[in-house]
């Protein structure tokens, strides 16, 4: 167990906005050092600069997680301006709104690279880093949505739920080949964050929507009910007692309550609530 962060170097990726800033600036206050990155270098900077307020040393970084090259290379920067890194937290994501028959190759490599291989290269890269500091936790983020299923998030399932499988296998597998370095996948459920604005809709989607489509936004957006400061905590609550999952919300724990009693009729649910919110508007595009 990781009982203290103080003195601990931290390596956040996705830290411009959202879970990432609120890790930066929770670890910050209990005294750890934090290295950011961020796709957007205007933002991880804002959140480089308030964790130094804070009295932490921090350092930000611009990051396509989907750079393998990179993200490798930003590991080795870690440890050279740091000294070393004890925690990794692979918190980058995208959304893509479509149908599985209407989403592009394209728009579906984007999304995997991120979401997906952006958590491989960011355990890979750290883990021997962690190994060499004796002490080390991965932490990567899932999603609700990578332990139950939604119609229009097929992409976005696909990769969170390979985040599941990836991370549950990692741990076991740290268990079983000793060491001091531990890994937690973190399920959210609607935090209140930017991934419904900055999303990509397919053209079909788009179509669909039509006018409705800032509507299917704020709808949404409603779903959104925990805030990311506390998703935070629970989130590093969940390090120190050194879990192997965690669960962030009550509706992302509703919804696991209700995939586990109903593993298969779940499904029923869910497209019933669907229909319900398309209303009188037409069946999805295919």
């Amino acid at each position: 167990m990781m009982k203290t962060f103080v003195g601990k170097v931290a390596a956040i990726t996705g830290a411009g906005s959202g879970i990432g800033r609120a890790l930066a600036l929770e670890l910050a206050g209990n005294g750890a050092q934090v290295a950011l990155a961020d796709i957007n270098e205007p933002t991880v900077a804002e959140t480089a600069e308030e964790a130094r307020s804070r009295g932490a040393k921090a350092t930000a970084t611009k990051l396509d997680v989907s750079d393998r090259r990179a993200v490798y290379a930003w590991a080795e920067r870690v440890v050279a301006d740091h000294g070393k890194v004890n925690l990794v937290f692979n918190n980058a994501g995208v959304a893509l709104g479509s149908t599985l028959e209407g989403a592009s190759y394209e728009d579906f490599e984007w999304l995997m690279n991120i979401n997906f291989w952006g958590v491989v290269y960011g355990t890979k890269a750290f883990l021997p880093h962690l190994r060499a500091a004796g002490e080390g936790h991965i932490v990567n983020i899932s999603s609700i949505f990578g332990i139950a299923a939604a119609p229009g998030n097929g992409t976005y399932n696909a990769s969170k739920f390979a985040v599941r499988g990836f991370t549950e296998a990692l741990r076991q597998e740290l268990n079983l080949t000793g060491g001091n370095v531990s890994a937690t996948c973190v399920h959210p459920g609607g935090i209140k964050t930017n991934i419904a604005r900055a999303s990509r809709l397919s053209a079909e989607m788009q179509q669909f929507l039509g006018e409705d489509l800032e509507l299917a936004r704020a709808n949404f957006e409603k779903k959104f009910i925990t805030r990311p400061e506390d998703a935070a905590k629970i989130i590093l609550r969940a390090v120190r007692l050194n879990k192997r999952r965690v669960l962030v919300g009550p509706d992302a724990k509703a919804m696991d309550l209700m995939v586990r009693l109903l593993p298969s009729a779940y499904q029923r649910i869910v497209e019933w609530q669907a229909k319900k919110e398309l209303g009188q508007k037409r069946p999805l595009p295919a």
